[in-house]
């Protein structure tokens, strides 16, 4: 019994329905056995002694004889007691395990529609929020739950499609005005000869609006990845991509002395968005350069499996906290609020990006100091220029 309260106060829901039912079934089973018990023994016990005989010749043999089949009906309910006795017991051992598996059984037949609910739930990310549960059946609690999490649904993806369209529509209509002032500055010092300080106020005008152009391109980027679309999916080389993002930081990686590893197979691919993984790739090797010290390393890797193909990254430097290390996916995070012109958007992109092909990304801090940024994404279906 003290198993059976344990068992009602902690573990699943499944189980303390379980020990629920089997503790009312065992009980049930032991009221009605112990009402058998004491009904059959109290019908056995009553044997009425024998009379008081007149003390005459002729019944003295019959009442030795009387005596001797009391003494036979009290062994004989004495047996027939310990027999009942025995065989409740071997019924009360069957009704308990009789007990738990009914108990079970019906525990997974009043569980089961909230299992399904929790399965469905568990499917619906915020890239997948136009998925119901849709429970069909009678007007009780179960299917009062399923629409109520269905409305939450419904208003939770009404507002992050009002999030994204909103972030795209202001990126796009901002760019409007940022090439407006890019032109005069490019007008006013395009005058004959300008005045030395309206040059560098115009290069330092010029840098900061680069530096907004950047941070906009970048919304619009987390903006489309967040939104999952991906039809322009194929076979991606990222060993390509790498390349051509190297290239692109050469004079930075030359200007700080960083050493180069870079072990990419030619098979290493991908199936996804070119543009996306593309931005993906730029994003990891701009953050590796960008973030590392004057003599630095970078490491780059990469392997391909039946489904998946991995990249990794790992630059030298001081120890990192690994707790301010996993905040760096999201938006604006940046280790000890450094401000490096980076616009904090880089690595929650990557994320973004690898989020909606299926992949993700991992991120940690060497203990020999540095950082490992580690993205896994779908293998090519088929192979690149096929």
């Amino acid at each position: 019994m003290l198993g059976s309260m344990i068992g009602l106060r902690s573990g699943t829901v499944g189980a303390r329905f379980t020990m629920l039912y089997a503790v009312v079934f065992l009980l049930s089973g032991v009221g009605l056995l112990g009402l058998v018990f004491l009904l059959s023994g109290g019908s056995l016990s009553n044997v009425s002694p024998a009379g008081n005989l007149p003390d005459q010749g002729s019944v003295t043999a019959a009442q030795q004889r009387v005596r001797e089949l009391e003494d036979q009906l009290a062994a004989v309910h004495a047996q027939q007691s310990s027999q009942l006795l025995a065989g409740s017991l071997l019924a009360l051992i069957v009704m308990a395990v009789v007990s738990l598996l009914l108990g079970r059984v019906l525990a997974k037949r009043v569980l089961r529609p909230l299992r399904l609910i929790a399965a469905v739930t568990r499917r619906i990310s915020a890239d997948s929020l136009g998925q119901r549960l849709a429970v069909t059946g009678p007007a009780d609690e179960v299917k009062d739950l399923a629409d109520t999490i269905d409305e939450l649904l419904g208003r939770l993806e009404a507002s992050f499609t009002a999030q994204r369209r909103f972030v795209a529509n202001a990126s796009h209509e901002l760019r409007t005005p940022l090439a407006t002032m890019r032109a005069s500055l490019d007008v006013a010092v395009a005058k004959p000869d300008p005045a030395a300080s309206t040059v560098a106020l115009a290069d330092r005008l010029r840098r900061q609006l680069d530096r907004v152009d950047h941070l906009l391109d970048g919304f619009l980027v987390l903006a489309r990845a967040q939104h999952g679309a991906l039809a322009d999916a194929a076979p991606v080389d990222l060993g390509d991509l790498i390349d051509a993002a190297l290239r692109e930081r050469s004079a930075d990686v030359r200007r700080k002395g960083l050493s180069l590893t870079v072990d990419v197979p030619p098979a290493t691919a991908a199936e996804g968005s070119p543009a996306l993984l593309a931005r993906l790739v730029g994003n990891v090797v701009d953050n590796a350069v960008t973030h590392n010290a004057n003599g630095g390393w970078i490491e780059i890797t990469g392997f391909a499996k039946a489904q998946e193909t991995a990249l990794i990254v790992e630059t030298g430097g001081p120890v990192l906290d690994q707790r301010k290390v996993d905040r760096l996916a999201q938006p604006f995070e940046r280790l000890g609020g450094e401000r490096t012109g980076s616009s904090g958007l880089g690595l929650s992109i990557v994320a973004a990006v690898a989020a909606a092909h299926g992949g993700r990304l991992a991120l940690l801090a060497r203990a020999e100091g540095g950082l490992r940024v580690s993205i896994t994404l779908p293998a090519a279906k088929v192979p690149v220029g096929t």
